[in-house]
């Protein structure tokens, strides 16, 4: 029997933690690409450091004039980013990085596993285990220590960027401990918050005067308490943030991306890689999947797994846990799913419409839990299935 009362702990990092600068500029690559032709082909790996940039990896196009043009502007692109996210260090400045583009056509070995020809479909662009999870514990149907560790940076992102607490930095991190009785989250009992400033004579207390507010009002009411605990710039000034304080690396972020440790994770990260991979496209398509299930009513919570093989187009598996919560047998749901939804690389991209340039902005503050947005952005977080999921049981 699962616990019921238990204290479980998730982090978030801001925008301008060196490894989401780099998950940023490329996803930016990705959309880019993407905008030029829906079918673009990218995985693409940022490098940040000190004064650098470094972006490697595979792209294709089927017109080579206009992948020779894009692969001009891939200094304006990532310039951009960097610009947006907030950086005018004079060590990891916009103006003044030096960038170097790596990046090159795919490989035709990987191509031809992947690309439909003839009768047989398009394949899965590699190998690999992809996990999706919704709990009915907060309303995004999201683990509410990842959802509100992510919401705390968000809003203090905001009041950066909009000139109301100019005195703060891009670089932060945040981390909160939740406790749950009878499996339902009642309290915050620690509360971790490390946030970049631009003065050097702010101390720790100073930096929590500025961003408590922010906390408590976008923490749900009564779950801070005076036993929280907090710390708030624990190691003291935080001036030098970014790559000049740490390097960074896309795809080093897989748990904060997703469920912050409350699910499983398969493994494969996100950011730079077009939606013919699984890794990206599938794991979307099990949040959806799981999301779909709890909102229809037939489990407080869901783990989804899909598998597949490189070149091969339908999962090689389903796999369905709802913990005990489920309304029906998790193998009836299981069939249901397969029912539901064309889960081949294609089938996912069609009915999720991500053949879109809409990827960096997933790029911080999670890839679930978000509202979906008018263009197909977060299209994996609508609740359209559930009618069908109902009907197939």
């Amino acid at each position: 029997m699962s616990r019921k009362n238990y204290t479980f702990t998730s982090e978030s990092v801001s925008e301008g933690h060196p490894d989401k600068v780099c998950d940023r500029i490329s996803d930016a690559v990705l959309d880019a690409l993407i905008a030029e032709e829906p079918e673009a082909r990218v995985a693409a790996e940022t490098f940040a450091t000190t004064n650098r940039v470094v972006i490697g990896g595979e792209v294709g196009l089927s017109d080579q004039a206009k992948l020779k043009d894009y692969m001009g502007r891939i200094e304006d692109i990532t310039r951009a980013c960097i610009k947006d996210i907030g950086y005018e260090q004079d060590k990891f400045h916009h103006e003044t990085v030096e960038i170097t583009n790596l990046l090159h056509e795919q490989s035709a070995h990987i191509a031809q596993g992947v690309d439909a020809a003839g009768d047989k479909d398009e394949g899965a662009g590699d190998q690999g285990i992809m996990f999706g999870f919704a709990t009915d514990e907060t309303d995004a149907l999201m683990p509410a220590p990842i959802q509100f560790s992510h919401a705390i940076l968000r809003r203090l992102a905001q009041v950066r960027k909009n000139g109301t607490e100019p005195a703060l930095g891009p670089d932060a991190k945040s981390q909160i401990s939740v406790r749950y009785e009878d499996d339902r989250p009642v309290e915050v009992t620690s509360l971790v918050l490390s946030t970049q400033h631009l003065d050097e004579t702010l101390t720790s207390a100073d930096i929590r005067a500025i961003v408590e507010p922010y906390i408590r009002e976008t923490l749900p009411e009564g779950w801070l308490t005076d036993n929280t605990i907090w710390h708030v710039n624990p190691t003291g000034k935080f001036v030098i943030g970014g790559p000049d304080g740490d390097a960074g690396l896309t795809g080093r972020k897989i748990i904060v991306d997703t469920y912050g440790g409350a699910a499983p994770h398969g493994g494969g990260a996100f950011s730079g890689k077009d939606p013919t991979k699984v890794d990206r496209s599938a794991a979307y398509a099990a949040r959806y999947l799981a999301k779909n299930i709890v909102a229809a009513g037939l489990a407080n919570k869901c783990t989804l797994q899909l598998s597949y093989a490189i070149g091969v187009a339908a999962p090689l598996s389903i796999y369905v846990n709802t913990h005990g919560t489920g309304s029906v047998p998790d193998q009836v749901i299981e069939g249901a799913v397969s029912k539901c939804m064309d889960l081949t690389p294609r089938g996912i991209r069609t009915q999720l419409g991500l053949n879109k340039p809409i990827y960096q902005r997933t790029a911080a503050y999670g890839h679930f839990g978000r509202a979906p947005d008018a263009d197909g952005g977060f299209s994996w977080e609508r609740t359209d299935l559930t009618a069908a999921l109902k009907n197939a049981v």
